[in-house]
């Protein structure tokens, strides 16, 4: 238990190292608040050439695309483990990874994050809610309950049971009410500022009954 507690912890560190980098990233939407590319240069926060590629006794991990029917459609990418071989094991954990108002699940493979989980054994899934990426708007999500089947639905289609759910900004308005309503059937929550906590009131947090784990403030 302590060994798979100090792996949690270690991949918690590399999450956010992750998720600063993410954070940092040019906009790609209208209206938002990310330093340019440019801008991040000349802060000295990355290096004006792309990064180096990985080294040649990595393991390769294949990102794979799908899309579930229904309304909305729901696009997917998701990256399975692996051992140091390269052959597909069990998942020690799953993890379905949202993304904010100026990303997409793309954002999550481009990082580098759905290689890195995979390659310490966990099944990592990134969604594009509806209206970003190749996920199509719904006048089907505009309330909580309805963004709570949502992710219902696609939890259960894909198999996904007691999983890590990460929600950057944005994607609050469906990881909190969420959580308030299905907390037991999630392993961890990882909010990183999720938007819409001030509707939750404190006696509705004393009632979550998920393992919470707070990255960013």
């Amino acid at each position: 238990m302590n060994f798979f507690r100090n792996r949690l912890v270690v991949l918690g560190l590399v999450l956010l190292a992750t998720v600063l980098l993410y954070l940092l990233l040019p906009s790609m939407r209208q209206g938002s608040m990310e330093p340019s590319l440019e801008v991040q240069q000349r802060m000295g926060l990355i290096a004006a050439s792309p990064p180096p590629p990985p080294p040649p006794n990595s393991v390769n991990i294949t990102v794979r695309t799908g899309q579930l029917p229904g309304d909305p459609p729901l696009f997917f990418r998701e990256a399975l483990p692996v051992d140091s071989a390269g052959r597909q094991i069990v998942p020690r954990l799953q993890l379905v990874l949202l993304h904010g108002q100026a990303f997409t699940s793309k954002t999550w493979e481009e990082l580098g994050t759905l290689s890195l989980l995979a390659s310490n054994g966990y099944q990592a899934l990134a969604l594009d809610l509806p209206g970003f990426g190749n996920s199509p708007d719904s006048e089907s999500v505009k309330s909580d309950q309805s963004r709570v089947d949502l992710l219902k639905r696609f939890l259960e289609s894909l198999g996904v049971r007691a999983p890590v759910l990460l929600s950057p900004s944005m994607s609050g308005h469906y990881a909190l009410p969420f959580l308030q309503k299905h907390s037991a059937q999630l392993h961890g929550f990882v909010p990183i500022a999720p938007v819409g906590t001030r509707g939750i009131t404190p006696q509705q947090y004393r009632d979550i009954q998920s393992y919470s784990v707070m990255l960013l403030p």
